[in-house]
């Protein structure tokens, strides 16, 4: 049993699948693997997601400290999102969630060109 925030939780899975209960979280951890991304960034790779949906998990995230917001003191203002170390202790766990995909999509998907 793990206590996390006042809440008991009966395993480490059951905290995961809490934590990233939507895929637009692990997508938006996905688009910041790289590279810290601007808002508008993040909102153009996720259309037709809306900007506060969007605001939500960017938030959501932020509270976890998975995400972390800089203001940049400039005019017009600068806001960039980057991972945390959280956040970035994830790109092997996406790794192999993406390899485990396109395995799967390999064996049971089909092809443009074979629809």
């Amino acid at each position: 049993m793990i206590i996390l925030n006042n809440k008991t939780y009966a395993s480490s899975a059951e905290i995961f699948f809490e934590l990233f209960n939507d895929k637009l979280k692990l997508m938006v951890v996905w688009l910041l693997l790289n590279n810290p991304l601007r808002f508008k960034e993040l909102a153009t790779a996720l259309a037709p997601l809306t900007n506060k949906t969007l605001t939500i998990k960017l938030r959501e995230l932020e509270e976890l400290h998975i995400v972390s917001r800089e203001v940049f003191a400039e005019v017009p203002p600068r806001v960039e999102y980057s991972l945390t170390a959280h956040g970035a202790s994830l790109r092997p766990v996406i790794a192999e969630i993406l390899a485990w995909s396109q395995s799967y999509a390999l064996e049971f998907g089909t092809t443009k060109e074979e629809i």
